[in-house]
């Protein structure tokens, strides 16, 4: 007769994150990031000793921990960026590919 409606598991942390507004604004950002530390190579090549890589980088760790909260995702791609070089790979968008993948509902197997 009355349905009662199934009460969905905590994930992990307790937080889920929807691929909402947040979700894409975090991204895109990510993105952004990314390609302006490739596209001016010669200004963020120095890793650590680099201002401009230093203010990005705060600024990102910063704008993506107010969007999505804090993650431990956002460690590493901040400490690689401290490495001279390592700004050719894209660490801030795969870690916020990693939050959106971890935030997903995982089906129960039942």
């Amino acid at each position: 007769m009355g349905d009662t409606p199934q009460k969905a598991e905590p994930m992990e942390s307790g937080v889920r994150i929807t691929p909402g507004g947040r979700m894409k604004t975090a991204l895109l950002l990510a993105v952004l990031a990314d390609v302006v530390q490739v596209i001016l190579l010669p200004l963020f090549l120095a890793g650590a000793d680099s201002p401009p890589d230093d203010l990005l980088d705060l600024g990102m760790a910063g704008a993506l921990s107010w969007l999505l909260g804090w993650h431990w995702e956002f460690l590493p791609s901040f400490a690689g960026k401290l490495i001279p070089g390592v700004d050719l790979a894209p660490l801030w968008t795969l870690a916020v590919a990693n939050v959106y993948r971890k935030s997903r509902p995982r089906p129960s197997g039942k």
